[in-house]
């Protein structure tokens, strides 16, 4: 089975990599693998001659590091460590799935029925990942700030034994969980021991840290960092997390051989996780078979519904615009999925915990708004390109619409409404909790009427940005359909990556010019009501440039209508 794992590998990556060149041919994705290759130089490539510069500069002019930095490297180790820890636990709580358990339909059909083990199967899975772990591995090599390509090939090969470790170990948990209420004592005490152990090992570290982080409010931060790993580098705390550690050790080795003993501590967690992933035949079976279900079930269809009472009500009569905003509207409600609110909602109490613990007890009102502000803004910003309930997924299946007896310009408009409230009635409560909040951020200096000014201004020109952006957002996927990843596809490859950066850049840009106008029209109104009402002018300023936003999203929806009535379905792409 291992021949022929490899065999498939190479193979797969093979025709991948052919039909990735094979694609440059068409001017879109040689457009966009150009444009890929340029954001990936000038990201890493040239920013490390910078920091190469950089650093032969500074150690021309300065001393060697301070005892501080010195002790800060020397328990980093201890202090990933303890992340690592942390993230172990998580991934029993949360509902993490692993990756290796997703089989492929070709997989599915092919490889259940042979007389294969599911043993050697999961090592088929292990194998097949490390391509994508290898290629993480050597990007985040090569972020890494340093001026030799032999360290950034150290820390290459560390993050790859990290990623390596990782992967295995969330199979095992999930392989683990299945096996918690099983019905036999010996397959239900060996999924309890790993768990059991965890817990002890955070017990044991969680009391050598308690009083470093009882200090926390009377040391500055990386005083803190530093006491944290030398607590957590002694006695029972040490060899409790001797595991986590030694993972991590790779990237701190400072020479030749400390690197080979880290790098060989490393290996040995890793074969203790296929050891133990291996040993769970039974767990792998059902996991196998549910996803060979679940695998069979999406064949025919990609998205599962539950029937049952809708929450949504559509009115008899009315315009157009509103049984779209009602379709998405209802399928939006119905795929809401409990476990990701649930992983959202758990990452955001551990990043509040961790922040109470860290900081300073003024630090969490400061911390909220600031993530108040920044959710604002990517809200407005990025979200309108993230949400595609709209004419983004129903492209897929332009056949049906075009039977609908519904204008084009209505059509256009309805798939705008339902995206366009969801981001708005976010953003504006993320704009209250950064208004609320306001005094504990570096807004604080500002006199409270201007941030009440500020702050209205902005609710009144949220909706029209948003709907701005989802405006052109749909206008490509009507004039370019080509370009647009219809539903929930997420190409992959420096040609996608390029694609979507060519399609943000034009998005930003058509947005300038669009609130242009709206905005020469406010700036008037402000400098003519400003000596009157003051920093309270940019109300009606704002709403003076979201009305002329507003106007221009109208004429364009009707202006999209004709293009849309030209689109023929043969030149939306399949669906990869």
């Amino acid at each position: 089975m291992l021949s022929t794992s490899l065999y498939i590998i190479v193979c797969t990556a093979r025709n991948r990599v052919r039909l990735r060149l094979r694609r440059l041919r068409e001017p879109r994705y040689l457009l966009g693998a150009i444009v890929g290759a340029a954001y990936v130089y000038f990201t890493f490539f040239a920013r490390m001659r910078a920091r190469a510069g950089a650093g032969r500069s500074r150690r021309g002019g300065s001393g060697p590091p301070t005892l501080a930095l010195s002790a800060l490297r020397a328990s980093g180790a201890s202090l990933l460590g303890i992340g690592l820890l942390a993230v172990s636990a998580a991934a029993w709580v949360l509902p993490f799935d692993s990756g290796l358990l997703d089989f492929s339909m070709a997989e599915v059909q092919w490889l259940f029925p042979a007389p294969v083990s599911r043993r050697a199967l999961l090592v088929h899975r292990m194998l097949r990942s490390q391509i994508g772990l290898l290629f993480g591995g050597a990007i985040m090599g090569i972020a890494v700030p340093s001026v030799s390509g032999y360290s950034r090939l150290r820390a290459a090969v560390g993050m790859w034994l990290l990623l390596s470790i990782g992967k295995v170990y969330f199979t095992g948990v999930s392989l683990a969980r299945t096996r918690l209420a099983s019905a036999g004592h010996r397959a239900r005490w060996a999924a309890w021991l790993p768990l059991a152990m965890l817990a002890l090992a955070i017990a044991i570290v969680a009391r050598a840290i308690a009083p470093v982080l009882a200090s926390a409010g009377t040391i500055s931060g990386q005083e803190l960092l530093v006491q944290l790993g030398a607590a957590a580098s002694e006695g029972a705390a040490a060899v409790a997390l001797w595991p986590f550690a030694a993972v991590a050790r790779p990237l701190f080795a400072v020479g030749t051989v400390d690197y080979v003993r880290a790098l060989t501590a490393a290996v040995l967690v890793l074969a203790a996780a296929v050891v133990w992933v291996l040993q769970t035949d039974a767990a792998f079976e059902d996991a196998a078979a549910t996803a060979a279900e679940r695998k069979a079930a999406t064949a025919t269809r990609t998205v599962t519904y539950r029937v049952r009472r809708g929450s949504v009500t559509l009115a008899l009569r009315g315009r157009p615009e509103g049984a779209f905003a009602w379709k998405a509207a209802t399928q939006t409600l119905r795929l809401v999925n409990p476990v990701a609110l649930a992983r959202v909602a758990a990452v955001m109490i551990v990043l509040t915990a961790a922040a109470v613990t860290v900081g300073r007890a003024s630090g969490l009102p400061t911390i909220l708004g600031t993530f108040a502000i920044v959710g604002t803004v990517f809200l407005i910003l990025m979200a309108p390109q993230i949400l595609r309930v709209d004419l983004r997924d129903d492209l897929r299946h332009l056949e049906l619409l075009k039977t609908w007896p519904v204008p084009a310009p209505a059509l256009i408009r309805g798939q705008l409404l339902w995206p366009s409230l969801v981001l708005t009635l976010a953003a504006w409560t993320t704009l209250i909790a950064g208004e609320l909040l306001a005094a504990a951020t570096p807004f604080a200096r500002v006199s409270l009427s201007w941030r009440v000014s500020i702050g209205a201004a902005a609710a009144l020109l949220t909706p029209a940005l948003i709907a701005a952006q989802l405006t052109i957002n749909n206008a490509a996927a009507v004039l370019f359909p080509a370009w647009v990843p219809l539903g929930h596809q997420r190409p992959r490859g420096l040609d996608a990556m390029g694609q979507r950066l060519i399609l943000l850049g034009a998005t930003w840009l058509l947005l300038i010019a669009s609130v242009l106008p709206g905005a020469i029209v406010g700036a008037v109104v402000w400098i003519g009501l400003a000596l009157v009402l003051g920093p309270a002018a940019l109300v009606p300023a704002a709403g003076c440039c979201a009305a002329a936003v507003a106007a221009e999203v109208l004429l364009a929806t009707e202006a999209l209508g004709p293009a849309y009535d030209r689109l023929d379905a043969t030149a939306v792409e399949a669906v990869e």
